[in-house]
């Protein structure tokens, strides 16, 4: 069973909405009854059949036992075509039923239902990601003038403004989120590829079929099904990571700023959030602890994608059985991560004395170089994209 408890923390409400037994079970139904309904329209099967199935999809069955039966069959679509077509028979008979799932494999609902929770997840990541990137640009902008002491190799460095420390996350936020897009664009597409991918079974009429289907869900018409190339899906899930990955740089900065002998940032106060069950005087980063975990957990998933790419012959045996968990949890960690650090970065409290006492404690001048004028380069390049 899933843990509420476990996966809340890390993620948000919706995204784990998205990613749901529900949601799963929704796209599911929706892919055999759009399925039905574009082999009517091409003359597949009648009118009466189509009619039928789309009823039968209209209600969900019962989880926990469709879970026993998908574990005992090893895939999903045995247990739920086999509901489908006794629906179906029941009103119908078995002539009938026997027309749902007509030219498609367990595969096919599988990764097309995957994709459909994806271009969910995906609106959702865009959305957190656009929210910090703006509430960044919102905050280089008010320091782009803010002396500090930079830090490298984790020792004091040289001046710089907290403007450009903060335009080099937006940086990396946007040019995450412009990858994932693309990945995004790449893999949101359609799998209908039968029992080898050959479309065979549906007269000489499957890749029309394959047309509706793709405009009625709204993905991508891949040129040939991609059952055994697995490349978008990695692509996607390594996209998710490296956004993770920039949500992570910043939370790591904020965190070692907020550190007492260091005092310059600080997550805004919120009541009963970042305290310490032993130690009251202690102000935790929480929206920080959320993304570092986040970006720990990240790279390990994506490289179980990476791994999964050699899939044998036409269909493998255990590698896209992977990619639903994992991506699944690459969207949720990217969603929990970029919605627990968004209203950090818009509240956060700066202490710009701070900031000035450690910079002259450094002994290191006062030449912040070209900050300002970079930081408005950063911000124009973010705008113009925009």
């Amino acid at each position: 069973m899933s843990s509420i408890l476990r996966d809340r923390p890390a993620s948000t409400p919706a995204m784990l909405a998205v990613f749901g037994d529900t949601a799963l079970l929704r796209a599911a139904m929706l892919f055999e009854a759009v399925l039905a309904e574009a082999q009517m329209a091409e003359g597949l099967i009648p009118l009466e059949a189509a009619e039928a199935i789309v009823a039968a999809c209209a209600e969900l069955p019962d989880v926990e036992d469709l879970a026993e039966a998908a574990a005992h069959a090893g895939t999903l679509a045995i247990p739920l075509v086999q509901i489908l077509r006794q629906r179906v028979a029941a009103r119908h008979g078995d002539a009938v039923a026997a027309l749902v799932h007509k030219g498609a494999t367990s595969q096919d609902l599988a990764d097309t239902a995957l994709m459909l929770q994806a271009k969910a997840g995906a609106a959702l990541v865009r959305d957190e990601a656009t929210r910090l990137a703006e509430a960044l640009a919102v905050l280089a902008e008010a320091h782009a003038a803010t002396p500090m002491l930079s830090r490298t190799l984790l020792q004091a460095a040289l001046p710089i403004t907290f403007g450009l420390k903060v335009a080099g996350w937006l940086q990396g936020v946007d040019e995450a989120l412009a990858r994932f897009d693309a990945e995004a664009k790449n893999a949101l597409r359609l799998q209908f590829g039968g029992a080898t991918g050959s479309l065979a079974g549906l007269d000489g009429k499957a890749l029309a079929v394959a047309e509706r289907l793709a405009a009625r869900l709204d993905l991508a018409l891949p040129a040939t099904p991609w059952h055994a190339q697995r490349g978008a899906v990695a692509g996607l899930g390594s996209a998710l990571a490296i956004l993770i990955g920039a949500v992570g740089k910043i939370a790591r900065d904020l965190s070692l700023l907020a550190q007492i002998e260091v005092a310059e940032a600080f997550e805004p106060r919120v009541p009963g959030r970042g305290g310490s069950s032993a130690m009251a005087h202690k102000r935790n980063p929480t929206g920080c602890q959320v993304a570092l975990s986040a970006a720990l957990r990240a790279p390990h998933l994506a490289a179980t994608l990476l791994s999964a790419l050699p899939q044998e012959h036409e269909r493998g045996l255990g590698g896209w059985q992977v990619e639903g968990p994992v991506l699944t949890d690459l969207f949720q960690l990217a969603h929990g991560a970029l919605a627990a650090l968004a209203p950090v970065v818009e509240g956060l409290e700066v202490n710009t004395d701070r900031m000035a006492a450690n910079l002259a404690a450094a002994g290191v001048g006062t030449d912040t170089g070209e900050s300002e004028t970079l930081v408005g380069r950063a911000l124009a390049h973010y705008r113009r994209d925009r």
